[in-house]
């Protein structure tokens, strides 16, 4: 006979949002010395050994092991790389009704990945659910990944089956991925995601997920960071500065990029965390761009590029290194490498794109190196600036000049020449 208290099982898909209120009830009265049947001993336990490590039910923050970027750089090598690509595919949904999100852990339970809708990135966001975060028992006390890591089996944990209350609107499916050559635990695939988003398939997809996840390991053999779709260990370049836009792979190989791809390649070397193909089709062809359009283009980057893409959210694949010329102008200004920056910087960002996104990276960069020369106070530096497409219109650069050199100073009038050119020729009737 079923406990007065105890939620009715049969709820959990009917009605969900019944069977949380009934899930909630129950855990106040079991963490209040009532211990209520619905939740099974071990479970109680858990509750117990993450409350004795300092988790706080009423509200509590993960432990973060590694910033976000650092976590990611750490996914690069790791051996579940190879696997994240086919993951997504099967399981993740980034489009803009997509409620769920896709994780995948270490095998201590550090988030290496998270894949999902900007909604449920926004959501998950709110619970510091990011890369970087300890999803273990210790981290962020009971939960379905600390669970699969506990007991080495499949978890699925609803509502306030969760120890920490700010969780309870959340259902959680996870499950461990074991090395095929010597079972140990690799990590952790995970769907989370709103208490009604759960189905009964949840389990058995995320089971189809660790399976899938498996074959291509034993597949790829036992070497650790590779596998099929993967572009571990490969270096692109970009050129995007000027109007001849190019890649070059691994240091050897240059392949032309029409504008098109390369205002692509730009905006997702500006983003870290990456862009749905709705947030790119905006980007890149306004209100009335379509995903479609743009998973055309990737698949064309990919046909010419090789697996230097990944996609759910589109980003550079976690084993590539990309560098671009505008960024290693970017890094000289940061370092404060001024006349470094300007040897490094002979024309605009995409110069001809007429892009608003690409537009207003191309202003930054441009002013951020205008700036650093003006600031400098090193005359020499100010008038090759000046002597510069970018810089021959920079009056504040050439006022400067004069300060530091004085109107009999040739170099100032050098400057002070081409000004009263290009003014002649903005006045000059058409």
């Amino acid at each position: 006979m079923r406990h007065a208290l105890a939620p009715d099982p049969g709820l959990r898909f009917s009605s969900p949002l019944e069977y949380a209120r009934a899930l909630r009830r129950a855990q106040e009265a079991t963490l209040a010395g009532s211990p209520d049947p619905a939740f099974p001993e071990a479970l109680v336990e858990s509750w117990q050994r993450s409350i004795a490590l300092g988790i706080n039910p009423e509200q509590h923050s993960p432990v973060h092991r590694h910033e976000v970027s650092e976590a990611r750089s750490l996914g690069a090598g790791h051996r579940l790389a190879a696997v994240v690509p086919a993951l997504s595919q099967l399981l993740a949904d980034e489009s803009a009704a997509g409620r769920h999100l896709l994780i995948v852990t270490d095998h201590e339970g550090e988030v290496l990945w998270r894949i999902g809708s900007g909604s449920a990135l926004r959501q998950a966001d709110s619970l510091e659910f990011v890369e970087g975060a300890d999803w273990s028992e210790a981290g962020i006390g009971t939960n379905a990944i600390s669970e699969a890591l506990i007991s080495g089996e499949p978890a699925q944990l609803f509502s306030a089956e969760h120890l920490v209350r700010t969780h309870h609107d959340w259902a959680c499916t996870a499950a461990p991925i074991r090395d095929p050559f010597t079972g140990n635990v690799l990590g952790v695939l995970d769907v989370s995601g709103p208490i009604d988003s759960v189905t009964p398939d949840s389990l058995r997809m995320v089971r189809c997920g660790v399976r899938l996840a498996e074959e291509l390991l034993r597949s790829a053999g036992a070497t650790p960071g590779t596998g099929p779709g993967t572009a571990v260990g490969s270096s692109l370049f970009l050129r995007l500065l000027g109007d001849k836009p190019a890649a070059e792979l691994d240091g050897g190989r240059t392949v032309p990029v029409t504008l098109r791809r390369a205002e692509i390649l730009a905006l997702l070397s500006s983003r870290t965390q990456g862009w749905s193909a709705e947030e790119l089709a905006y980007q890149v062809h306004g209100e009335d761009g379509a995903a479609a359009a743009i998973r055309t283009e990737m698949h064309r980057i990919r046909a010419a590029l090789g697996a230097v893409v990944e996609a759910n959210p589109y980003r550079f694949a976690a084993g590539v290194q990309v560098v671009s010329d505008a960024g290693v102008v970017a890094e000289h200004l940061r370092l404060g490498r001024v006349r470094d920056a300007l040897a490094a910087y002979p024309a605009r960002l995409l110069n001809r794109s007429t892009n608003l996104a690409v537009e207003l990276m191309r202003d930054e960069l441009n002013e951020a190196v205008a700036s650093s020369v003006r600031s400098s106070g090193d005359a020499e530096l100010i008038s090759r600036w000046c002597a510069t497409d970018m810089g021959s219109g920079d009056i504040a650069a050439a006022a400067a000049l004069a300060r530091l050199t004085g109107p009999d100073d040739g170099r100032f009038q050098l400057v002070r020449a081409r000004m009263e050119r290009i003014d002649r020729e903005l006045r000059a009737p058409n």
